[in-house]
């Protein structure tokens, strides 16, 4: 289920691409509609000198107010893609504390002669080819949840991700 949802981050969202085209040609087709209404030579014509510069200001800034606007909208595909990863990302940091949380009654010194139990002790694992067995388990459990992960760094080319993915393989291995 997280290998689908890690392929289905590699996959652009279309129908955001065909909204930031349409974004796109309206601001065009509206630039050039308020261009052909107020003509060059109107503002050009003026005496003014400074009422020249006031226009030629005004249409840079407009321009590149549309510039940020247009990356402003392109980014928009990588902060819903990023938001998808950290919620499945989330969900394998969960599951690495959860298997931290089932091994911690599962201590190999409970194996040894001097090891006094409390009343209040849980039961253990007394038998220690089976405590090897259990603890290997945890140990390939959270591997595989470090790779998957990695998956997840594979399917999004994005630092703030990456770092992500890098506690959680980080997380995985020390525990």
């Amino acid at each position: 289920d997280l290998a689908k949802a890690a392929k289905v981050l590699e996959a652009p969202i279309w129908w955001l691409r065909g909204l930031i085209v349409a974004a796109f040609v309206t601001g065009v087709l509206v630039f050039l509609f308020v261009g052909t209404i107020l003509p060059i030579d109107r503002i050009s014509g003026t005496h003014d000198a400074l009422q020249s510069v006031q226009g030629i200001e005004a249409s840079i800034n407009t321009v590149i107010l549309a510039v940020l606007g247009l990356l402003a909208l392109i980014r928009t595909e990588e902060r819903i893609k990023r938001k998808r990863v950290f919620r499945q990302l989330h969900g394998l940091r969960s599951l690495i504390h959860v298997i931290d949380m089932h091994q911690l009654t599962k201590d190999p010194a409970a194996l040894s002669a001097d090891f006094k139990p409390t009343a209040h002790s849980p039961a253990r694992i007394t038998n220690a080819a089976d405590l090897a067995r259990y603890l290997d388990y945890c140990s390939e459990m959270l591997s595989i949840t470090g790779k998957i992960a990695a998956l997840f760094a594979q399917s999004v080319n994005d630092d703030v991700v990456i770092d992500g993915v890098n506690d959680i393989e980080n997380l995985a291995s020390n525990l």
